[in-house]
């Protein structure tokens, strides 16, 4: 069934493609919903999912809907061999009112359009995209839980299916969608973590690709986080150069919020200077910061060194990460050179503010711009 409205138009030698394909499950093959209590990250999938296919001589195949299958790609793929791949994290919520909200897609396909830059995939129109993947949310609504604590996760995906073996951009390509119902990313709930900082370990460096949402920056990570978990912590602070600049933790961008030497209450995250991750968590938090204009807001690089001196003077107030998964997550611990510093205690945690304000912009609580409507 053809449905009018949803066209994938891509910006490539001015072809456009067909209305999106819809091939839906039977009753069938519809498959149960789990408990809310037991969802995990990632675990549970949906009934449907969205594929676009395309090839360098006949541009894009027009977008399918269909029933969640393995996928079947040539073992020469050059996706299996050099990694030409990427992937998003995006939510869809199920607000108090009822109602079934995106937060801030656009952010989300400009960050994927720029990492297909980056791995030589094809261009896409977002908009577009946007529109495909509502309509992929509206055929599975049933898969968004009725809780205020979890939600659906959407994990668009771009990968090189050319079957030829040779380091090159792909002639190739598949784009698709699967989503996945979650609850809270750390079981625990809203509880500080406990973060190693270890500067042997490097995740990205000036002139890398750490800037890009691709699986080459997650999977070597994998092992120093088991070694973090080894050591008693549940996540790494992630350190570059010689001066040990923070630069994320864990696979979230983090905060420092601290007196600076002036006496002056100053939230700091390092700049998008090509070592983090342009998280859209990242951005709504120092928006609000800004709107809210109660305290110094700065993007700069800031150094353990740093962080160990506040400490000593009980300048450091918090510290927390944030992310698509977890939203924000408060930090307890960083343990430095064999050292642990602890962090302070806070009657009203700016923390807890920014999880609140944007679960509640999440939920539908709270009216806001970045609340996108999917129906």
């Amino acid at each position: 069934m053809a449905v009018r409205g949803c066209f994938l138009s891509i910006r490539l030698q001015t072809q456009k493609f067909s209305d999106l394909e819809e091939k839906l499950c039977s009753p069938s093959q519809l498959h149960p919903k789990p408990e809310v209590s037991s969802l995990v990250f990632g675990k549970y999938f949906t009934d449907h999912m969205l594929e676009i296919g395309w090839n360098a001589n006949k541009g894009w195949e027009k977008p399918v809907i269909s029933p969640l299958h393995d996928l079947q790609i040539h073992p020469g793929a050059k996706v299996l061999h050099y990694a030409i791949e990427l992937f998003e994290g995006m939510k869809a919520y199920r607000g108090d009112d009822g109602r079934l909200r995106l937060f801030r897609p656009d952010r989300n396909m400009i960050r994927m359009l720029n990492t297909a830059k980056r791995v030589s995939l094809p261009e896409f129109d977002m908009e577009e995209m946007i529109k495909c993947i509502k309509r992929l949310i509206q055929i599975d609504r049933d898969w968004i839980p009725h809780s205020n604590t979890s939600s659906l996760y959407i994990r668009p995906t771009f990968i090189a299916t050319d079957p030829s073996l040779g380091v090159a951009a792909t002639n190739s390509a598949l784009l698709y969608v699967v989503l996945c119902p979650v609850g809270p990313y750390f079981t625990s709930g809203f509880k500080p973590i406990s973060l190693l900082a270890d500067p042997q370990y490097v995740r990205s460096w000036p002139g890398g690709c750490g800037s890009s949402k691709m699986g080459a920056n997650y999977a070597p990570t994998i092992y120093i986080q088991k070694q973090a978990e080894k050591q008693g912590h549940q996540q790494v602070l992630w350190l570059y150069g010689d001066d040990h600049q923070l630069t994320e933790v864990g696979t979230m961008n983090i905060f420092i919020f601290m007196l600076n030497k002036k006496g002056e209450r100053e939230l700091v995250t390092p700049p998008l200077d090509g070592l983090i991750l342009p998280g859209v968590t990242r951005l709504s938090l120092l928006e609000l910061a800004r709107e809210w204009k109660e305290f110094h807001v700065t993007e700069r690089n800031i150094t353990m060194a740093e962080i160990v001196e506040a400490h000593a003077e009980n300048r450091l107030l918090e510290v927390f990460g944030a992310g698509t998964a977890c939203v924000v997550c408060p930090v307890a611990n960083i343990s430095y050179q064999n050292r642990d510093y602890k962090m302070p205690a806070v009657e009203s945690p700016l923390s807890q503010r920014f999880f609140k304000t944007m679960s509640d912009i999440h939920y539908g609580r709270l009216q806001h711009k970045w609340a996108v409507d999917i129906e």
